[in-house]
């Protein structure tokens, strides 16, 4: 059996794991759990009532935190010509072409959080997929990560767009920001999320579509979330 430290049975004996609590309480309950060395960070964890193993039911997209997520996001943006100084000059870390291929491919250089590329740059991103593509680093337009406007691309990211992915359980895992924000700000994260998915909602999903929601801070006890406090905000 499992051992659970005294800091996660005390905060399980605030949570009834038999109700289902409205948005703004549970977030209280997930950010006044016994407190840790560090600002964890809070995740939205919410289960679809979609079959990922089918093309039609994937549900994939991204989404605009209004309070950001709390960490800081290092950009790496392959162009070449004017949108090298674009880049620069809309914040990104590293900006490069075959340099940067090279250092990843060669040297296993991964010193970054998320990568751009302009659509005339994927011949050479392309060779980097199988290394790339497992970690969830690979450029792709639909979520605006190919792009030509990589000013608007590189400002997003760094003002808390987040990426979201529907799992082969069904559940989308989402940061939503630090403990610190406090619930109100979590919540309005939390809303923001949840109003995108129900926006991605495919059309061959069936029956109810939000099927359970919880939310945790990264060293607590997940907190169950009534899906019908949040329909009306998210369908809003």
């Amino acid at each position: 059996m499992a051992h659970i430290s005294k800091r996660m049975k005390k905060g399980r004996e605030s949570i009834d794991r038999s109700k289902r609590y409205p948005l703004e309480e549970a977030m209280g309950l997930a950010v006044a759990a016994p407190p840790v060395k560090f600002d964890e960070t809070v995740e939205l964890a919410v289960r679809l009532s979609v079959d990922p193993r089918q093309a039609d039911q994937n549900v994939r997209g991204t989404c605009q935190l209004p309070h950001g997520t709390g960490r800081s996001v290092r950009v790496l943006v392959f162009a070449k010509g004017d949108k090298v100084r674009e880049a620069e000059e809309a914040g990104a870390d590293y900006v490069g072409g075959d340099d940067l291929a090279t250092k990843i491919s060669s040297e296993g250089w991964l010193e970054f959080d998320k990568a751009i590329a302009t659509p005339d740059m994927m011949s050479v991103v392309g060779k980097l997929g199988k290394v790339l593509g497992p970690r969830g680093l690979m450029p792709n337009p639909k979520v605006g990560t190919v792009t030509m406007d990589v000013s608007k691309a590189v400002q997003e990211l760094k003002a808390g767009k987040v990426e979201y992915r529907v799992d082969k359980a069904g559940i989308v895992h989402v940061p939503i920001g630090k403990r610190s924000f406090g619930a109100e700000k979590l919540v309005d994260n939390a809303n923001m999320v949840i109003a995108s998915l129900v926006r991605a909602k495919p059309s061959a999903a069936k029956g109810n579509y939000l099927k359970a929601i919880a939310v945790s801070t990264t060293m607590g006890p997940g907190v169950p979330i009534d899906p019908l406090s949040v329909k009306a905000t998210a369908a809003a």
